[in-house]
């Protein structure tokens, strides 16, 4: 992973790459993202930034040995810990025996979150953990000198997860470090680490991703223009969370929602019964996904409708649509609109009938609706 992989944070790249050019290297950085942000990226480009052998203002040089290894997670001096779980797939109970499931994982795309490595991995709906066993193994890691490289790096993804013991005997670490060593904490919930263990680290806060990069990134990613402005609308700087929808394939869902609520406006039941048949052919994330942006595009038309326009983050295609639908319902209504979506939500997570969830969500936001 290099720097110029990453999409946009060109700030946050260049803190890095300035403290290792004037050797300002804290012994522990705590990568601070939000979900789906580019918190794990950052520290892998950062790793390789420093072991590289010849290594340039902008980047690593991508080429070398070390930069090499880097990019297969290979790197003798590169070690990791991250949550495990018992499964079918590997007989361990250390990050050192999921390690060939975590490379294929990691550079499958290192924006992920963690319920997508525990499938990853096989776990069957158990819980990620990270022991107080391994948290003590780490000296032994990292007792002998680098190799290769001219510092030994241990990355910690999601040490937010830690019990109480693993999180001591990570500090007691933190507090000693060995020479030549540094540590990488990852970490999308830092808000449960302990104070004890974030006062020694120096914190490296990572924004989300603009809506400009996600663009950016989809359209290197073969995603068409029109495709990546929705999915970077829906995904609010969450990388995982938009690449998972350039995977959905119910087409324009701009469109079907517009379309939705003209038949609502005319209170056309008979559409809307094929609309409502239509919905309940959907896979559930499918349902759910439609349910969630029309939350997204009901929130831009309540800011509109209170004259903040300038904080819309709606696409410039849908912003014409917003502003005519904001006149056809008052701010109560929207309001209410919203609850009962909510309520929809709730309904088909709980396996009740999508048709009925639908029809009558139609139904009733046909009632909202000011008409001439």
């Amino acid at each position: 992973m290099l720097f110029k992989d990453i999409p946009g944070l060109d700030h946050i790249k260049d803190t890095l790459k300035r403290s290792v050019q004037q050797s300002h290297l804290a012994h522990a950085l705590l990568f601070d993202y939000p979900t789906g942000g580019g918190g794990l990226a950052l520290a892998l480009a950062f790793a390789t930034y420093i072991n590289c052998e010849n290594r340039r203002d902008d980047d690593a040089c991508g080429v070398c040995a070390s930069c090499s290894k880097m990019a297969k997670l290979i790197h003798p001096d590169l070690h990791f810990i991250f949550p495990v779980a018992t499964s079918k797939k590997i007989d361990g109970k250390t990050s050192e025996a999921f390690l060939p499931l975590w490379r294929s994982f990691v550079l499958e795309s290192p924006y992920r979150v963690l319920p997508d490595w525990l499938d990853h991995i096989g776990a069957e709906n158990k819980q990620g953990n990270i022991s107080v066993e391994e948290a003590r193994g780490i000296l032994k890691k990292l007792s002998v000198k680098s190799y290769e490289g001219e510092y030994k790096i241990l990355l910690i993804w999601k040490p937010d997860i830690m019990n109480a013991s693993s999180s001591n005997a990570i500090l007691k670490i933190l507090e000693e470090p060995p020479e030549k060593t540094l540590f990488l904490l990852v970490s999308d919930q830092s808000d449960k680490l302990l104070t004890t263990i974030i006062s020694r680290t120096q914190r490296v806060t990572v924004s989300a991703f603009l809506d400009k990069d996600v663009r950016h990134f989809l359209n290197e990613h073969q995603v068409s223009v029109s495709t990546a402005s929705q999915i970077a609308y829906l995904s609010d700087g969450n990388l995982s969370e938009a690449l998972k929808l350039v995977h959905e394939t119910e087409g324009d869902r701009s469109g079907w929602f517009a379309a939705w609520m003209r038949s609502c406006y005319k209170y056309d039941i008979s559409h809307l019964v094929k609309l409502a048949d239509n919905y309940d052919v959907m896979s559930k994330e499918k349902q759910k996904g439609v349910l969630e942006y029309a939350l997204r595009l009901f929130r831009d038309m309540l800011v509109w409708s209170n004259g903040a326009g300038e904080l819309l983050r709606v696409p410039d295609e849908e912003l014409t649509f917003v502003q005519n639908f904001s006149k056809t319902v008052n701010f109560d209504a929207m309001e209410k609109m919203v609850e009962e979506v909510n309520v929809a939500c709730y309904h088909i997570e709980r396996n009740v009938r999508a048709k009925m969830v639908f029809l009558d969500l139609s139904l009733t936001f046909g009632l909202f609706f000011q008409r001439k």
